[in-house]
């Protein structure tokens, strides 16, 4: 009873002090409220400190936009030399994780050589794009009759070294360019006309012509895939979606929309004027000719030191570096050129290069590029080090799995080398050989259905952008398509297979195959695809899924309309004989004993290029459903009309 008594008035007692403190509570939960949970400002302490610093500015143009920049600068950084990217791809994301500790991982991998030596790293949103300023104009054309402006790209560099050299105090006033792709564009056009700061340069895979082979024409077939690019940068300031789609295989999605013209019209592209300019320019005209950088630093080359790099297997701009550092050579400017070729896919030297599809080299050859030759390179220009040792061109050998140094570059060519190349004839039972055909008439032929086209990857294709930036889900067989397997389409009644009998010794080439195709066709238009492949003996016994592998070491297509002029198209006269001339893209490969040299000839690529209607029209990109006709196409083979495919062989030649 007593002890009832007393709990009881000890609930009482609780009770009367809670009912005093609860306007007090409720007070406090009252003020919780009105307060914002988010401070205006927060500094994340991160522990033991940072070795960096990382600055974000505007940096004002000669026209008064203001460009966004990210500076990192190495703690305790003096005399530093500067190495700038300018980009449309986010410069605030591409300078990599401002929350690292250190800055070899603040910063996107292929830049950690660089930063861990002591160079301060800056990138650029160029005009336009996410945290810059201005209009943004897609591959912004030079001054000029393209460009009425006082500003291009060029300016633009001009205006952001400056303003570094002058405002960067840590810095010893030399300014290096690096870039990859629409990057490389970048870095290119800044050697127009280079800031005296600009020491060094380094363009990777650079836009440089995109009608004759880089993104959006191959000698003037229409890359129709890469639409959806055009869309994801063009459509807003800032990061934006591929064209949407209901179709999950992109073959079933282009063929069901009809032309090309159509695809675009039907998804309402024709209002993002890039895309009408393209539409408008079919040909190669003043409009492309006029952005043709490799032209334009021909005529005015600096003497800027550029080292020029290339992937072999690059889906996206296989033209532009070597084509550049060609036309510099040419120009006398051999002396502050260089070029290297390494194994990899588009922009791969950004990441890791161990491979490219089931193609394993030595190493990370990206890797050591960085390291081996970039950095030595910037050591040299940048710091007054000691001579980067570079050969004037180093290209990797896909056959033989190595670097290769090289004086000049090719070492077999048509004219002007020390080799010439040599002619690998179509013969006879669907064979090749180096002996011209003898036959006064022999042919092969093939129907080529633009209702069918061959693919360019097995089905389903899938958006090479699709999960762009994010798990690259769909970038991931994109990347690597130029390596597929090609026995996915040899047997095809609308490919032709022609092959060597099997090696008894190696064939090494250096150099760009040259096509030369006679042929007729029933049709007034059309296009031929010609691939260079290494095939692979039945048994690889080291690892046997490579057994019988139909590795394409080269290929491309010309649209036959421009067989004669790219500036002005012809149709093709019906059932003549025409020569189809064009080069396919470097190569340094040994074809090894035991494998076999094979040539694949088609008139499809689809849906990665347009399809040609086969009838000729003004303009492709309106090609109307009746324009759309099959084709018979016979390839000649005679002693008169000889198909070849001229390989730039070097040393001993074997017949096989």
């Amino acid at each position: 009873m007593h002890a009832f008594v007393k709990q009881a008035s000890l609930a009482a007692f609780i009770g009367m002090a809670l009912a005093a403190t609860a306007p007090m509570a409720h007070a406090q939960d009252a003020s919780l409220v009105a307060r914002d949970d988010i401070p205006k400002t927060f500094d994340d302490v991160i522990p033991g400190g940072q070795d960096f610093t990382r600055k974000e500015v505007m940096i004002p143009m000669r026209d008064g936009t203001k460009l966004f920049t990210v500076i990192i600068i190495p703690k305790g950084a003096k005399d530093a030399p500067m190495i700038l990217t300018r980009t449309p791809y986010n410069a605030g994301e591409r300078a990599g994780n401002p929350k690292a500790m250190t800055i070899g991982d603040a910063v996107p991998l292929a830049d950690a050589a660089f930063v861990e030596a002591g160079y301060i790293r800056v990138y650029q949103d160029v005009r336009g794009k996410y945290g810059s300023e201005g209009k943004y104009i897609m591959m912004y054309p030079p001054r000029g009759p393209l460009n009425p402006t006082k500003t291009d790209e060029t300016t633009d560099g001009w205006d952001t070294i400056d303003w570094l050299v002058k405002h960067i105090p840590e810095s010893n006033g030399r300014v290096g360019m690096i870039g990859s792709s629409y990057e490389g564009e970048t870095v290119a056009m800044a050697l127009l006309d280079p800031h005296p700061a600009l020491k060094a340069a380094v363009p990777e895979s650079p836009m440089i012509d995109t009608y004759m082979g880089d993104d959006w024409f191959h000698y003037g077939a229409f890359r129709q895939m890469m639409l959806g690019y055009v869309h994801m940068q063009t459509v807003q300031k800032g990061a934006g979606a591929v064209t949407p789609t209901d179709t999950y295989d992109k073959y079933e999605e282009y063929l069901r929309a009809g032309s090309v013209g159509d695809y675009i019209r039907s998804r309402g592209l024709e209002k993002l004027p890039f895309v009408a300019r393209m539409m408008a320019h079919p040909a190669y005209d003043s409009f492309w000719q006029g952005q043709d950088l490799a032209r334009l630093m021909a005529a005015k080359p600096s003497n800027v030191p550029t080292l020029w790099e290339q992937g072999l297997f690059d889906q996206e701009d296989m033209w532009g570096a070597n084509h550049a550092w060609l036309a510099l050579k040419a120009a006398g400017h051999a002396a502050n050129n260089w070029l290297v070729m390494g194994p990899w896919s588009h922009s791969q030297v950004n990441g890791k290069g161990y491979n490219v599809g089931p193609f394993k080299w030595e190493g990370d050859t990206a890797r050591f590029y960085n390291r081996q030759m970039v950095l030595p390179f910037f050591e040299q220009y940048l710091r007054d080090g000691q001579p980067a040792k570079l050969a004037r061109v180093n290209i990797y050998n896909t056959g033989d799995d190595r670097w290769d140094a090289f004086d000049d570059w090719p070492t077999s060519c048509a004219k002007g080398c020390g080799t010439a190349l040599t002619p690998l004839y179509l013969s006879k039972g669907a064979s090749l050989a180096f002996d011209k055909p003898a036959d006064a008439q022999a042919a092969d032929t093939y129907v080529s259905d633009p209702a069918k086209p061959v693919p360019f990857l097995p089905r389903p294709v899938l958006d090479p952008f699709f999960g762009y930036g994010t798990d690259f889900a769909g970038y991931i067989p994109w990347s690597s398509w130029l390596l597929h397997d090609q026995r996915f389409v040899d047997g095809r009644s609308d490919v032709l297979t022609y092959e060597t009998p099997v090696l008894t010794s190696a064939v090494r080439v250096q150099g760009t195959p040259k096509v030369d195709l006679r042929a007729m066709t029933t049709g007034t238009d059309g296009d031929f695809v010609v691939k260079l492949i290494d095939v692979f003996p039945p048994s690889v016994p080291s690892d046997p899924a490579m057994g019988g592998y139909q590795m394409a070491i080269a290929m491309d297509i010309l649209r036959g309309r421009y067989r004669e002029s790219f500036e002005h198209p012809t149709a093709i006269p019906a059932n003549t004989p025409q020569a189809y001339a064009f080069e396919l893209p470097n190569v340094n490969h040994v074809f090894k004993p035991g494998h076999r040299i094979m040539v694949q000839v088609q008139s499809t690529l689809f849906p990665l290029y347009d399809r040609n209607p086969q009838t000729f029209v003004p303009n492709i990109f309106n090609a109307k459903p009746g324009d759309y006709q099959p084709a018979t196409i016979t390839v000649l083979r005679s002693d008169s009309q000889p198909s070849a495919v001229w390989l730039p062989v070097v040393g001993k030649s074997t017949t096989p």
